[in-house]
């Protein structure tokens, strides 16, 4: 059963998505009434979820299910990842490329790859205070609170302490 994500609960697990690319408002769009469309059947061993979907920062699709109803199962979750992966072919969007970090960079989405942040740092386009994203929240409450987060803060720190033993 899909609810407005702003009444799920805050205990809810998420999994963030970011796409590989800026989505324009008619992809927001479309994927917005695509998950909708598909949490509000979304079940686990027959059983209907109570879940929300929803797009952020027009990157980003954060999905959460209310635990304390029903728990997703693994063919439950697969099947989520199904849907993002078939809206992506669809659209030419990658939700699941890994080798990119994700900062705030005055309120515009910046991607930088893996493996050239530690240049980054160095050259000091990465601070320590710069906001990135962190996608590995587990529940919304985290999601609220350490989403966007300074980067010396992050799994990032380890480049910065490097930093600062050399």
């Amino acid at each position: 059963m899909y609810i407005s994500f702003s009444d799920i609960d805050l205990q809810s697990r998420v999994w963030v998505y970011q796409a590989n690319r800026e989505l324009t408002t008619q992809e927001t769009g479309i994927i917005t009434e695509t998950l909708k469309a598909s949490l509000d059947t979304w079940e686990a061993h027959g059983k209907r979820l109570t879940a929300s979907g929803k797009v952020f920062e027009h990157r980003f699709i954060v999905i959460a299910v209310d635990e304390r109803h029903e728990l997703p199962s693994g063919c439950s979750i697969d099947k989520s990842v199904h849907w993002l992966q078939e809206i992506g072919q669809r659209m030419d969007i990658d939700f699941f490329d890994r080798s990119l970090a994700y900062l705030d960079d005055n309120d515009t989405v910046q991607t930088i790859p893996v493996p050239k942040i530690r240049q980054a740092i160095i050259q000091e386009t990465i601070l320590p205070t710069t906001t990135i994203f962190d996608n590995q929240v587990g529940t919304k409450a985290q999601w609220m609170k350490r989403w966007k987060i300074p980067a010396s803060n992050s799994w990032l720190n380890r480049y910065f302490t490097e930093q600062t033993s050399l």
